[in-house]
C-alpha cells in the first residue's frame, strides 16, 4: 500500500487528483454562486464570469491599492490633522511658542501619532464603504479609495505643513464636504453623464493611455514604487536606483543602478510578466507577495524596517499582527466658521474640477477596458457608479479624509477578470478585514508596490491601436493628452490639453460652417428682397385701378 502511494506521488497521480477534485469544488461552486440570487443579481452568467474569479479579481485589485492605507495617511497627518500648539509639550518655566508644531516636540509628536492612526482607520473605512457601494449599486467591479492629488493639495497648500497655511484641518474638511455635496447634485440631475459625454473621442480613448503612463510613472519613482527614475537639476529626470538619495530633493547620492530595493522590485516585476505570459491567475498578487514577504526581514540591504529609530517603531508596531484603532479627532472635525475668506471658495472650485475632469476620465477609462461601453458611448450602472462616487466623498469628509475617487488600479482586478460588482464588495471586504491588519498592510513597501503599477500601465497601453493617427485632428490631441498627464503629474491637466487642443483643430470648421450659414441666410435675404420688389409695380397698379 504503502509503495503504491510513493508511486502515485511520484508521478504526480496525488497531485493530480487533489487538482481534478478542487476544480470540481470550484466548478461546483461558481455554478450554485451563479444560479443563485446573488448571481442573478450581479449578472455573473450574463457577463461571463464566475464567483473566483470575481475573488481573485478583488483581492488583485485591493492588494494593488492597499498601499493608500499608508501613504494617505502619511500626507494627510503632514498637515497636522487636529493637532495644534495646545498639544505641545512644554516645562513649568517655558512659553509654548507656534515653533513647537514643526520643531521637535514630545507632546505635538504623540498627537500625530494618534491622528496618523487615525486617518489610517478613515482612509480604510471610506475604501471600504465607496468600493462595497460601488459593487452593490452600479455591480462595476471598481475599487474607490481617497485620491492621490487632493490629499496632497489640501495637506501642503491648503492647511500646510504642520498647520502653517492659510486655513485649518477642520475648515478644509469642511471644503472637501461641499465640494462632494455639490459633485453629488450634478450626478442626480444627469449632468454629469453629459459632461463626460461631451469629451471628444480620441481624448476619451487617450486617457486610458494617459493614465498608464501616468501610474507607471508613479511606479518608478522611490516614493511609491521602485525608484528606477529620479530627479536631475539638468534634465529634470534621469535614472537613478541609487544605493543613497537625498531625502529631502531624492538626488543621487550613491551609485546609479546600485539599489538592491530596486532589483528586489524588479524580480517582483519579472514574476508578475512570467505569470501573466502564462495566464496564471493572480499573477499580480504573487509579485507583491514574494517582494514584501523578502523586505520583512530586518538586517539585509532591502529591509522595510532599518535599524533606526522610525525602522525600530514601524517593527515594534509590525509585531503586533493585529491592532484594532478607534478613531479619537478626524471624525466629524468640520468647521465653517472662516468661510468668508476667498481662499475656501478657490479651494472649493478647485477640488470639484479636478474631482469632475479626472474621476469622470478614470471611469471610462475602467468601463472601456472592461469592455461595458455601448455604441452610444455610455455603460451600463454609469448613473449609479456617479452616485456612489460623490457620495463616498461626502462620508470621507465625514471620516477626515479628503475626495474619494474611482481608482486606476482598479484594472488590475479587470485583467484578473473580474466583471461584476462582486469584485468591488471583495475589495471593500478586504479593507474590512485589513481593519485588523494594519501593521501588517501598512508594511508593504512602495518596491513592491511600483512593479504592479508598471504592470498596469502596461495593459492599459493597449487602446491606443483604437485612436486614428493618420487624422492629424484626433492624433494630435490625443497625444497631448497621453504625454501631459504624466509630465505634468495631473490627469486632469491631460483631459483639459486634449480637449482645448481638439477644440482649436476643429475651430477652422466651425468658422466654415458659421461662415457658410452667414452666406445662405444672406442670399435668402437677398431672393427675398428681390420678389418684394419685383411684385411692389403690381401691387402699385392694383391699387390705382
Amino acid at each position: 500500500m504503502g509503495r503504491e502511494l510513493c508511486a502515485a506521488m511520484g508521478n504526480g497521480g496525488v497531485f493530480k487528483k487533489i487538482g481534478k477534485s478542487w476544480s470540481k469544488l470550484e466548478k461546483r461552486l461558481n455554478d450554485g454562486v451563479s444560479k443563485s440570487k446573488v448571481g442573478n443579481y450581479f449578472k455573473l452568467e450574463a457577463r461571463n464570469s464566475c464567483f473566483t474569479k470575481e475573488l481573485r479579481a478583488g483581492l488583485a485589485t485591493f492588494l494593488t491599492m492597499a498601499y493608500i492605507i499608508s501613504v494617505n495617511a502619511t500626507i494627510l497627518a503632514d498637515s497636522g490633522g487636529t493637532c495644534s500648539i495646545a498639544d505641545c509639550s512644554t516645562t513649568a518655566n517655558q512659553t509654548v511658542t507656534p515653533d513647537c508644531m514643526i520643531l521637535p516636540n514630545e507632546g505635538y509628536q504623540n498627537c500625530l501619532a494618534k491622528t496618523k492612526s487615525d486617518l489610517i482607520v478613515g482612509t480604510i473605512l471610506s475604501a471600504m464603504i465607496g468600493s462595497i457601494a460601488m459593487g452593490v449599486l452600479a455591480n462595476l467591479p471598481l475599487g474607490l479609495a481617497p485620491g492621490m492629488g487632493p490629499n496632497a493639495y489640501l495637506a501642503y497648500n491648503l492647511v500646510g505643513f504642520h498647520g502653517s497655511g492659510k486655513l485649518s484641518y477642520q475648515t478644509a474638511l469642511a471644503v472637501v464636504l461641499l465640494e462632494g455635496i455639490a459633485f453629488l447634485a450634478i450626478a442626480a440631475f444627469g449632468l454629469r453623464e453629459k459632461l463626460a459625454r461631451l469629451i471628444p473621442n480620441p481624448v476619451r480613448l487617450a486617457c486610458a493611455a494617459g493614465i498608464g503612463l501616468f501610474i507607471a510613472f508613479v511606479g518608478l519613482q522611490i516614493h511609491q514604487g521602485v525608484g528606477l527614475v529620479g530627479p536631475d537639476p539638468s534634465t529634470l529626470v534621469t535614472i537613478t536606483a541609487c544605493s543613497n538619495t537625498n531625502p529631502a530633493t531624492g538626488e543621487c547620492l550613491g551609485g546609479k543602478m546600485h539599489s538592491p530595493k530596486f532589483w528586489l522590485g524588479a524580480a517582483g516585476f519579472i514574476i508578475t510578466c512570467y505569470g501573466l505570459m502564462k495566464e496564471i491567475k493572480g499573477s499580480m498578487i504573487y509579485g507583491i507577495v514574494f517582494v514584501t514577504f523578502i523586505s520583512w526581514f530586518r538586517g539585509t540591504s532591502v529591509t522595510v524596517f532599518p535599524n533606526t529609530q522610525i525602522g525600530d517603531t514601524d517593527f515594534h508596531y509590525f509585531k503586533k499582527v493585529v491592532d484594532f484603532h478607534k478613531i479619537q479627532s478626524t471624525a466629524g472635525a468640520i468647521s465653517f466658521t472662516n468661510f468668508n475668506r476667498s481662499e475656501v471658495w478657490v479651494a472649493l472650485v478647485t477640488l470639484l474640477y479636478v474631482d469632475v475632469l479626472a474621476t469622470t476620465g478614470t471611469l471610462y477609462t475602467m468601463a472601456e477596458m472592461g469592455g461595458f461601453v455601448n455604441d452610444e458611448g455610455g455603460f451600463e450602472g454609469e448613473y449609479s457608479a456617479y452616485l456612489v462616487d460623490a457620495g463616498s466623498t461626502v462620508v470621507g469628509a465625514a471620516l477626515g479624509v479628503t475626495p474619494i475617487a474611482t481608482y486606476i488600479e482598479s484594472s488590475a482586478g479587470l485583467r484578473e477578470g473580474g466583471r461584476t460588482g462582486l469584485t468591488a464588495v471583495t475589495i471593500g471586504l478586504c479593507f474590512f478585514v485589513s481593519l485588523f491588519f494594519v501593521p501588517l498592510l501598512s508594511s508593504v513597501p512602495p518596491w513592491a508596490i511600483g512593479p504592479s503599477l508598471v504592470m498596469v500601465g502596461v495593459m492599459m497601453m493597449k487602446v491606443v491601436k483604437d485612436i486614428n493617427w493618420g487624422k492629424m485632428k484626433e492624433a494630435a490631441p490625443a497625444f497631448m493628452t497621453m504625454v501631459l498627464m504624466p509630465l505634468t503629474y495631473s490627469i486632469a491637466n491631460g483631459i483639459i490639453g486634449g480637449i482645448g487642443l481638439y477644440i482649436a483643430l476643429n475651430l477652422y470648421d466651425y468658422v466654415a460652417i458659421v461662415i457658410k450659414w452667414l452666406i445662405k441666410m444672406k442670399r435668402m435675404v437677398g431672393r427675398e428682397q428681390n420678389q418684394v420688389s419685383a411684385t411692389a409695380p403690381a401691387d402699385s397698379a392694383i391699387e390705382v385701378i
